[in-house]
């Protein structure tokens, strides 16, 4: 089980490192002042829309960002990206070997309610 873990963690570790090595991906954070569309961090950003795409999957696999859903009364829901955190630590450990520790804002209310929205969008 203690290989289960550390193989988790090393995971974690790597598609962190991976995303913050990427200067789309720190151009993305950078810009992400509140939650935006695919579209909207593009044109911000400055960054070709199919490139877009990439480096969101790769700071949502990393879990630097969490998804949210933009209702419109229309009916054409849009996804909408966030940072979703505030610092990122990377140690030395006493057995000489490397973790990481993403530290978290605490979520809002209605954040929590968004989460539950998109949840259910996905099940659907």
């Amino acid at each position: 089980m203690a290989r289960d873990r550390s193989a988790m963690e090393s995971a974690e570790l790597t598609a962190v490192l991976e995303a913050l090595d990427d200067a789309d991906a720190r151009a993305i954070i950078r810009g992400l002042e509140e939650p935006m569309t695919a579209s909207e961090i593009s044109e911000t950003c400055d960054i070709p829309l199919s490139t877009t795409y990439r480096k969101l999957d790769l700071l949502t696999d990393a879990a630097l960002l969490t998804e949210g859903t933009q209702i419109r009364a229309d009916g054409h829901h849009a996804t909408t990206y966030e940072v979703s955190f505030d610092e990122v630590r990377i140690a030395l450990t006493e057995d000489r070997d490397f973790s990481v520790n993403v530290g978290r804002p605490e979520r809002r209310p209605e954040d929590r309610i968004a989460d539950i929205w998109s949840q259910v969008r996905r099940e659907t």
